[in-house]
């Protein structure tokens, strides 16, 4: 196991930031993973999660049973992880920009496609071999300059040519769930049963550019724009929620860790003997616009009248919000009524919420109009 240090250097004087990963089998390998956790630094499960597989991992190495490359970046975030004021951690987004860390990362398609156009032949590996190589010098060109700059293009440089993109996050207090394109949905179902996830997520474009859309976007454009030649999807990537802030446990995080070995070997990446059976299935997957994010449109206190797992119908109520002032004050509850038939995934750790918070995830199966373009939460 390869231990690296890259050195970011930070935005005021006398400020430098270290993103410490590893890098584990054969460096020649057909196959490349890339692992993160901790994008958004105040989700942290991923971190456990990774400091468990890492372990295995290594062991795996030693017998000679890595089939692929693995980088394994188990803090991808430092700049975030610095994130402290009045004894609380933030981590969501970067102070000095205020976006969002797992949002606005670039569009591949729109560099490298241009370049990529001539290059094109009825041979699928010669076309991923040509846009890996595009984007690799489109990459090299780029001049960060500010820190989250620096740390994102020391990320993609290493992430570029992998054939898996694995995005380790979790949600405020949830059940585990996916996030990925339709195109990876029979991958993606087999690591949904592995992780035993509630839900996965399907859509192409969830609006907000975020971190895993960088890999798959990329190929969904190209065999869009070139419908003559093959191009494959040769990355599956996902954000995989590993339920809430709060569940970061070794003993959860590292059955975690060796559920995603076990998709890993059924993958064929690692080799020997399954480490536990295969666990059973999981739901299918579901249009990301049939999800419904429940948001409240007033300041107030909540109060659920649901648990993650139940199932609920249109109209239901789902909580009930204490108003906090007006006429009604600490005597009025305003109802807060799921929009969608389906099950509840996630709930918000804070009960105080204010305008435009959003309360809860109801994963139904018929797409809301609702939705718009946005899908993300935020």
């Amino acid at each position: 196991m390869e231990k690296l240090v890259r050195t970011i250097t930070g935005d005021a004087p006398g400020k430098t930031t270290q993103l410490v990963y590893f890098k584990l089998g054969p460096a020649q390998a057909e196959a490349k993973v890339y692992l993160q956790a901790a994008l958004h630094a105040d989700e942290q499960p991923g971190i456990l999660v990774l400091h468990h597989l890492l372990k295995r991992l290594e062991q795996a190495e030693a017998q000679g049973l890595l089939k692929a490359r693995f980088v394994v970046m188990p803090m991808v975030n430092p700049l975030g992880m610095g994130d402290l004021g009045f004894r609380q951690h933030q981590g969501r987004y970067d102070r000095a920009s205020g976006v969002n860390f797992n949002r606005n990362w670039p569009d591949l398609f729109k560099a490298i496609h241009v370049q990529v156009a001539g290059q094109l032949k009825q041979d699928a590996a010669h076309n991923i071999q040509s846009v890996r190589t595009a984007v690799h010098a489109w990459l090299t060109q780029q001049q960060p300059v500010n820190a989250l700059q620096q740390q994102r293009h020391w990320v993609m440089q290493e992430a570029f040519d992998a054939d898996f993109v694995l995005d380790l996050h979790c949600d405020n207090e949830a059940l585990p769930h996916i996030f990925t394109v339709p195109q990876s949905a029979e991958v993606m179902q087999d690591l949904s049963d592995w992780m035993g996830a509630a839900a996965t997520l399907l859509t192409e474009d969830s609006g907000g550019h975020s971190f895993d859309e960088v890999w798959s976007t990329l190929w969904l454009k190209l065999a869009a724009a070139y419908p003559d030649y093959p191009l494959p999807l040769a990355c599956h990537s996902a954000t995989l929620e590993y339920r809430g802030q709060f569940d970061t446990f070794d003993e959860l995080n590292q059955e975690d860790a060796e559920r995603l070995y076990g998709f890993l070997q059924s993958q064929g990446l690692i080799g020997g003997d399954l480490l536990r059976p295969r666990p059973p299935a999981t739901p299918k997957g579901t249009d990301l616009a049939a999800t419904e994010m429940t948001r409240v449109q007033q300041a107030g206190l909540l109060a659920y009248k649901v648990k993650l797992g139940d199932q609920v119908k249109k109209g239901e109520l789902i909580a009930d919000l204490i108003s906090l002032e007006g006429e009604g004050a600490f005597v009025e509850r305003v109802p807060v009524l799921a929009g969608t038939d389906g099950v509840i995934i996630s709930r918000n750790i804070n009960k105080y919420v204010w305008p435009g918070c959003s309360v809860a995830k109801v994963v139904g199966s018929v797409k809301l109009e609702t939705r718009g373009e946005y899908l993300l939460e935020d």
